[in-house]
């Protein structure tokens, strides 16, 4: 009976937890993974290498007006990696040479992206410091910059309360705010921020790293813009530009459902065969230590029919019980974890009511082979033995 326990439980629990996670993603699906879309450059490329030759072009000087007259975008806007190759960012206008880091707050490594005020914005940076960059600084070209925690940390500011200014390469930059965290490009934290206008004009336009637009949009929104972004940006080629929305919730709930049940329920299915050999091994163990009383019954008039019965309905009422005890246990189960994580517990009746069944069919085909081998016993041999 205990293997049907653990293998009716199994079957319940398993398919519960299989619905229970999968119930989840839809909750834990992240908004802001939802409301996000990118838009890719895969502009022409020339030469073997097939290296971008200028693929920020790709992207109108417009792009954050355009996107924003969408129905359904709340910002957007286009970032890249500002193409220098081992910049050299220091608080100190003195230093030209590269330096892994000293006191003095030199740093090589940093990054340095140009992000259009649009692209900020979808970013939702906080500021522990300061203001973002806008319009003015974007269209003016104005040499100003955002720095992340971690890259104002390495340069050791703080506050800009005092206009500081940073130098990468020896250009000077003003610091206008540090962003403390950001929804969005994590790597925008370790970076130093400048406005889009101001790095075309003073380091042109990306070459081995294409520029990307990123948009936030309101829920529900994502798969249309995804659609519409790419005409909106560039009506006469829009191949030149690759939208990605975010995943389909109920696709990736349907995978992973599907992946945890077909796993799981081999197991479950294993620990069904062995309490089925359990309950037959059972009852074939007491048909041999009950010859005896076999015999007797058969003596005073019982027939083969009645013994089969019997021990068939031994061995099915161990398998309900095994079912129903496996059933509540894999119940308990699945609402205590749902209750250790904090979810809604799903259990759909289709699985949960049929389980007992489960363990009624398992101990009747268990019992068939010991109860008609019991049936099978002379009565005359059986009272000698």
């Amino acid at each position: 009976m205990l293997g049907t326990v653990l293998g009716v439980g199994s079957f319940v629990a398993v398919l519960g937890l299989t619905s229970t996670a999968a119930g989840q993603i839809g909750d834990s699906f992240s908004v802001l993974q939802n409301t996000t879309v990118t838009v890719d450059d895969t502009g022409p490329s020339t030469g073997d290498s097939g290296t971008y030759q200028d693929p920020v072009m790709d992207f109108p000087s417009d792009t954050d007006d355009r996107l924003n007259r969408l129905r359904g975008v709340v910002d957007g806007g286009v970032w890249w990696n500002v193409p220098l190759r081992n910049p050299t960012v220091s608080a100190r206008p003195d230093v030209t040479t590269a330096s892994s880091g000293t006191a003095d707050g030199t740093r090589s490594g940093l990054h340095v992206l140009a992000a259009s005020p649009g692209a900020l914005r979808a970013m939702q940076p906080t500021l522990s410091s300061g203001a973002l960059f806008n319009d003015f600084h974007q269209q003016r070209k104005e040499r100003v910059c955002l720095l992340g925690s971690s890259a104002a940390h390495l340069l050791n500011i703080t506050q800009v309360g005092n206009q500081p200014a940073v130098f990468v390469n020896g250009a000077a930059y003003t610091v206008l705010g540090v962003i403390a965290d950001t929804q969005r490009l994590p790597q925008s934290l370790l970076s130093i921020i400048i406005p889009a206008g101001t790095a075309l004009d003073a380091y042109g336009a990306p070459v081995d790293d294409p520029a990307q637009a990123l948009i936030r949009t309101r829920i529900g929104a994502a798969p249309l813009i995804a659609r519409q972004a790419p005409f909106a940006l560039q009506p006469d080629h829009p191949d030149l530009l690759r939208a990605v929305p975010p995943v389909d919730p109920h696709a990736l709930r349907d995978e992973i459902s599907t992946d945890m049940s077909g796993l799981f329920l081999i197991l479950a299915a294993i620990c069904l065969v062995v309490g089925a050999v359990g309950i037959a091994n059972t009852t074939l163990v007491a048909v041999l230590e009950r010859t005896g009383e076999i015999g007797l019954r058969r003596a005073l008039g019982a027939r083969r029919r009645h013994i089969t019965a019997q021990f068939l309905t031994e061995s099915t009422a161990l398998g309900a019980l095994g079912g129903l005890t496996g059933t509540a246990t894999g119940i308990a189960v699945v609402i205590g974890t749902a209750l250790a994580r904090s979810w809604t517990a799903v259990l759909e009746p289709y699985t949960v009511l049929p389980a007992p069944l489960i363990g009624v069919v398992i101990g009747f085909l268990a019992g068939l082979y010991p109860a008609l081998r019991a049936a099978r016993i002379e009565p005359l041999e059986a009272l000698r033995h």
